[in-house]
């Protein structure tokens, strides 16, 4: 029998998609069943006390969980998020229930010695329950309490040869896609990038000095598979400078209806015969394709890279040989000021090890950001405060034309004396003798 009535939890079960509730029902019905069986570090029923104290703020409609504080590993200032719960005495299981984020592999390969280990580790000094991935990426371990934590790190550290991810005004763990692990159109090592400056700023990742949380995420294309340009404060997406691979016999061979577009992708309903320009031509955002009947152009110098007729015919085009990556700046998720996405600031950029050049952007944005920003503002609303003209001061890029954001609204750079032949003081008859009209 449940240790405590869950009504309305219990609703949250009768949909069609899994739900949360099962999962933490199945952890507690297992420990109940089996209170001895790997001599629990925590109360045995954590997971049933999670269920009532959850119930509880459905009830009376605010939360029961309040800030831990400062709780954590010694010599780190991230990586463990306190929690503890306004009822102990009702909710004893739940009295503490520390959040650990664990740094997750780069694109999240793992082997499965090693997540039996991670669970067993888990299942001793918490409560069983993960979230495998936290919307930044880490492998996020739910509910322990402050006695385990050590233990649990020298664990992680000494045995798993595994760190912990990021938390608090600091650098979040780095994410990325499975770049060339996997994928076609990758356009450079994304897991390289990752590790290399994952490890390159372990202070950052583990002693909050920042105004706010920073994020890096490396999408290996503009396909976005990890929606770097969405959700992180600097986002490395692959790109290309030469011009898309056309192989015209493939193009006609798609046409033709002899190969699906989509890699067959919508198969499962009849959309009818391919049609070349409805869905290649006239959906490209720059007009950059043509089709005359017999063979495709395309424009390179108008091209986007934004892969929608790459992934629409993939066995016809290919992206280019000459590949890097695009550096963007200040996207994020609602707080402050709103969802904001990211603004290109390196428009090409060497990828390739020991990537030297993305880190001397970064520690530039660093330098200002720190020195500027106000308390819990990231990088996007600094910018926005102060700004991109005076972000390309401090990081010294010029300004380009793809620096605009909105054209026909406002799209001057503003300069300053120095930068104008003769300053702003010049003899007008002079002036006029050059441009007669």
């Amino acid at each position: 029998m449940a240790k405590h009535a869950t009504p309305k939890l219990d609703q949250l079960e009768s949909g069609p998609w899994p739900s949360f509730v099962s999962d933490i029902k199945q952890e507690a019905a297992y420990r109940a069943a089996n209170p001895k069986g790997l001599d629990y570090q925590i109360p045995v029923d954590c997971p049933e006390d999670l269920l009532g104290v959850l119930e509880l703020s459905y009830n009376e409609g605010e939360t029961h969980w309040k800030h831990g504080g400062i709780v954590g590993v010694f010599g780190y200032g991230g990586g463990v998020i306190g929690r503890y719960c306004d009822q102990p005495e009702q909710f004893p299981g739940v009295a503490h229930f520390h959040t650990v984020r664990v740094n997750q592999p780069a694109a999240k390969y793992y082997h499965t010695d090693y997540l039996r280990q991670l669970c067993d580790l888990w299942d001793l000094r918490g409560s069983g329950l993960t979230n495998m991935h936290g919307s930044t990426g880490d492998i996020v371990l739910l509910g322990t309490q402050t006695p385990q934590l050590e233990e649990l790190f020298f664990e992680l550290t000494h045995k798993m040869n595994t760190d912990l991810g990021g938390s608090g005004s600091n650098l979040r763990t780095p994410e990325s896609c499975l770049g060339m692990s996997r994928c076609e159109y990758a356009c450079y090592d994304t897991q390289a990038c990752c590790y290399a400056l994952t490890m390159e700023y372990q202070d950052e990742l583990h002693r909050p000095a920042f105004p706010y949380k920073f994020k890096f995420k490396f999408d290996g294309c503009p396909n976005g598979c990890v929606a770097s340009i969405a959700r992180s404060d600097f986002s490395v997406i692959g790109t290309w400078k030469d011009d898309i691979k056309i192989d015209q016999a493939a193009v006609k061979a798609y046409v033709g209806g002899e190969l699906k577009p989509n890699a067959g992708a919508h198969s499962g309903r009849d959309w009818g015969k391919f049609d070349i320009v409805a869905e290649v031509v006239e959906r490209c955002p720059s007009k950059c394709i043509s089709w005359n009947g017999s063979a495709l152009s395309i424009k390179t110098s108008e091209c986007v890279r934004c892969m929608h007729c790459i992934n629409t015919m993939p066995r016809a085009l290919r992206i280019g040989d000459e590949r890097g990556a695009s550096i963007l700046v200040g996207a994020k998720a609602p707080v402050l000021d709103g969802a904001q996405m990211g603004s290109l600031l390196v428009p090409f950029v060497d990828a390739s090890e020991p990537f030297d050049e993305i880190k001397g952007v970064v520690e530039k944005i660093w330098d200002w950001w720190m020195e500027e920003g106000k308390n819990r503002e990231r990088l996007g609303e600094t910018i926005k405060r102060l700004s991109f003209q005076k972000l390309l001061e401090v990081t010294e890029i010029d300004p380009v034309a793809q620096h605009v954001k909105e054209p026909r609204s406002n799209p001057y750079i503003f300069f300053k004396e120095e930068e104008v032949p003769g300053g702003w003081d010049r003899d007008i008859t002079e002036y006029r003798k050059r441009h007669q009209r």
